[in-house]
């Protein structure tokens, strides 16, 4: 009898999973592999800290996010629009869109690199491929269909912990790296650089908007839910379970992302192969666990988060972008219920794969696009605040001190490292 209530204790519980756990899956995007993979191998364990002082942060981040979109059943940029001109509104979701596409060129062509691993030829046929692929599924399958296979081939990440359980550790050296900051790496312009692409890919814009909007969503396709603002009775079970959404998905995100960043540190690094230039250097991080399937199963990671993520960063856009237009937005319409919401996703892809036209490599595209996105999450992350602040637009549930507290801290930590990296800059 106990047995079976554990049971169904943790049925109940992990059918609370939603948005926060699909979320922290889109957070390990090609981007975030290619900025972890770059971050072990460059600067071996150095940098895990980093991952230590995301998690706090970005959960603090993305739970006033989703509370903002819960609460007041609007989504991310309507809310900013009651706090800044709509003028400061729309250069944010230039902004934006802006970085998104960025990110999208450099998913999809990472994407088409990864799958010339194992074709042999083709990078730029497949990107265009997988963009193709990626639209006809937003547009004609409902996401949270797909993503309930898709959010499978994530699972394929799970190579790089077991790559931390078959290599030998220096476990002196990754305590040091998971707690001590080393003062001599934090002048260089490149590990500043690093600092804020590994922030960036993270505690990033997209999320902010995505999680906001699929919360929204999630109001309006139940019925019995409202907004808390109009129904507070419902308040109490819904606050734990954006509580446990967020923080369980975005440990997971973290905790893959520390083994990527331990993987890359432990082979590459440790091999003096200190850069990485193309997906086949990446890959070879696999190898002590995978031997000859390396290639395959970063192939399939880098595939698996694509598709899974380049909708997230599409969406996103488009929620924002039809937010402030008041257009009809949401990935379960079909492209004619919702004409200019569904523009926006295939011009922010289009663009992307005209990106990729442009023979950037992928890699180095992937880790400025998580430098861009660091960099304009500040100014975002300010307005959110006080938008979770306010009690005009969350009535009684605003942001307690602890939420506000961390959420305060993580836009004065991306802040200050943004700034620490243009130091860096100027100062050559």
């Amino acid at each position: 009898m106990v047995s079976l209530r554990r049971r169904i204790r943790s049925i109940a519980l992990f059918e609370q999973l939603g948005p926060g756990l699909v979320t922290g899956a889109a957070d390990d995007d090609p981007s975030g592999i290619a900025t972890y993979s770059q971050t072990g191998a460059k600067f071996g364990y150095g940098l895990l800290w980093t991952l230590i002082l995301t998690y706090p942060l970005m959960s603090a981040i993305q739970l006033v996010s989703a509370r903002i979109g819960r609460v007041t059943g609007k989504g991310l940029a309507q809310n900013m629009g009651a706090v800044i001109p709509r003028g400061a509104v729309t250069g944010l979701v230039i902004l934006l869109f802006v970085a998104n596409t960025i990110n999208i060129g450099a998913d999809l062509a990472a994407m088409g690199a990864s799958a010339e691993l194992l074709a042999g030829r083709g990078a730029h046929l497949f990107t265009i491929a997988f963009a193709v692929t990626s639209l006809l599924l937003q547009m004609f399958v409902p996401y949270k269909k797909y993503v309930r296979i898709l959010k499978w081939l994530t699972l394929v990440l799970l190579a790089y912990v077991a790559v931390v359980l078959v290599v030998k550790l220096d476990w002196a050296a990754v305590g040091r790296g998971l707690v001590l900051p080393d003062p001599a790496m934090l002048k260089s312009k490149d590990a500043l650089t690093t600092v804020v692409a590994v922030f960036g890919t993270t505690i990033s814009p997209y999320l902010f908007f995505w999680q906001t909007a699929q919360e929204v969503e999630e109001v309006e396709h139940d019925d019995a839910a409202k907004p808390l603002k109009e129904a507070p009775h419902q308040a109490r079970p819904q606050l734990r379970r954006l509580r446990f959404d967020t923080f369980f998905g975005m440990a997971v995100s973290n905790l893959i992302a520390l083994a990527i960043m331990i993987a890359t540190a432990a082979t590459l690094h440790a091999s003096g192969h200190r850069e990485i230039g193309t997906a086949a250097d990446a890959a070879k991080a696999l190898e002590p666990a995978a031997g000859k399937f390396a290639f395959l199963l970063f192939a399939l990671g880098i595939i698996g988060t694509g598709l899974l993520s380049v909708p997230v960063l599409a969406g996103s856009a488009a929620y924002a972008v039809g937010e402030t237009r008041g257009w009809t937005c949401g990935l379960d319409n079909k492209p004619w219920e919702a004409v200019g919401f569904y523009a926006v996703i295939g011009a922010a892809t289009l663009l992307g794969v005209g990106i990729d036209l442009l023979r950037i490599d992928p890699i180095q595209a992937l880790f400025w696009s998580a430098v861009i996105n660091g960099v304009i999450a500040v100014p975002m992350m300010v307005v959110m605040m006080v938008v979770v602040s306010r009690r005009d637009q969350m009535g009684r549930f605003i942001a307690g001190p602890a939420l506000k507290s961390f959420g305060w801290l993580a836009t004065a930590v991306m802040a200050a490292a943004t700034l620490a990296m243009f130091a860096a800059m100027a100062t050559g």
